[in-house]
């Protein structure tokens, strides 16, 4: 008996230590999603948040996880989906709740679901504490639907709140977006009138400069900023370089912001060099080297980050349009509209190419 008793005892110890095995490896699991949707490593987290779920380690974490992994990768109908769902479990939180409507709201507007999307800022303006983020996204979406007037005060409450370059940017570059650079300038002018605290702020005051086309104080602000080691600056100051037709200037700009990203150690993979390989394949087609275009796009898209895609897909499309390879150049956009149904323009340049190769495929 006391055998027999004895080998029940092992054998319950022995199962609670699998069970902590497991929890332990799930808990993990969740560990590594949190750190690769920090890094932008949106398809490595989404997998790992669609496990944690379905292990039941934290459902709503896990579901919001999902949603901002989706929206990063163009996904926006699945990223409402998840967002939705951490909405309906129980235990959020109002802050966490506050969140998740601002991802909802800003994944229906790229879907193109405006009246969804205002929706959803009008429950965060009704229910939650408006921040400049919030105010920024509801002027956005009221833009989107035409309504000029609501935009515009909604800026100004984003403004007043934060007045930052960051965001007279983000306001001016929504505002171009609609063609109405006009409305968005005068953020930019505003922001000016403060004094830069760093490399930072010189590198914005640079992009300023150059959105506003005053290149003499772009390159100014920006060489500035590079000698005071921002790396961000080289990119600028290859735009704007480019923007004058120094193609030569703007390439070794480009070169010594790859260089200068190959050899950061500091871990942070949100970005990464491929936006100067874009940098020197723009060079190329304005040079009509097409064929040097498609090598460094291909460059970029080996290394860039999900945020970083985009640009470099859509120059693809040119650089093989500009080849007169219509085939190719529809076959890229195709699956380019695929992942970016949002973009008007590449919609057109695929309309166009199907004229050239009288294909409706």
């Amino acid at each position: 008996m006391k055998i027999r008793k004895t080998a029940l005892i092992l054998t319950a110890v022995m199962g609670l230590s699998l069970l902590a095995g497991c929890d332990n490896e799930k808990q993990q699991i969740f560990k590594e999603a949190e750190k690769d949707l920090e890094q932008g490593s949106y398809e490595y987290a989404l997998d790992e948040f669609t496990t944690s779920v379905n292990n039941g380690v934290k459902p709503a974490v896990s579901y919001r996880g999902i949603g901002i992994c989706q929206l990063r990768l163009g996904n926006y109908d699945d990223a409402i989906t998840a967002f939705t769902s951490a909405l309906g479990e129980e235990k959020v939180s109002k802050s966490m709740a506050r969140d998740l409507y601002l991802y909802r709201a800003t994944a229906r507007l790229q879907a193109g679901y405006l009246d969804d999307a205002m929706a959803d800022c009008q429950v965060l303006a009704q229910n939650y504490e408006m921040d400049a983020d919030a105010w920024f996204l509801t002027g956005k979406v009221a833009l989107e639907m035409d309504g000029y007037d609501e935009a515009a005060s909604d800026f100004e409450q984003a403004y007043g709140e934060d007045s930052s370059y960051d965001r007279a940017i983000q306001i001016y570059e929504t505002y171009l977006d609609k063609d109405m650079e006009a409305d968005g300038t005068r953020y930019l002018e505003a922001v000016l009138s403060t004094d830069a605290k760093g490399a930072e702020d010189l590198c914005s005051r640079g992009r300023i400069y150059y959105y506003m086309g005053d290149y003499t104080n772009a390159q100014k602000e920006l060489t500035d900023a590079s000698n005071q080691g921002s790396t961000e600056a080289l990119l600028v100051l290859g735009m704007v370089y480019g923007a004058q037709s120094d193609y030569a200037n703007a390439r070794a700009m480009y070169q010594q912001y790859i260089n200068q990203k190959l050899d950061d150690t500091s871990g942070d993979q949100t970005q990464t060099a491929a936006q100067g390989y874009n940098g020197l394949a723009v060079c190329d087609m304005a040079e009509g080297n097409y064929d040097s275009a498609l090598e460094n796009i291909s460059s970029g898209i080996s290394i860039a980050s999900d945020d970083e895609m985009q640009s470099l897909l859509f120059n693809e499309i040119v650089a093989y349009e500009k080849k007169l390879d219509f085939s190719t150049a529809q076959e890229k956009a195709v699956s380019y509209v695929g992942m970016y149904p949002e973009d008007e323009e590449a919609a057109k340049e695929l309309d166009f190419l199907k004229s050239r190769t009288g294909s409706n495929e």
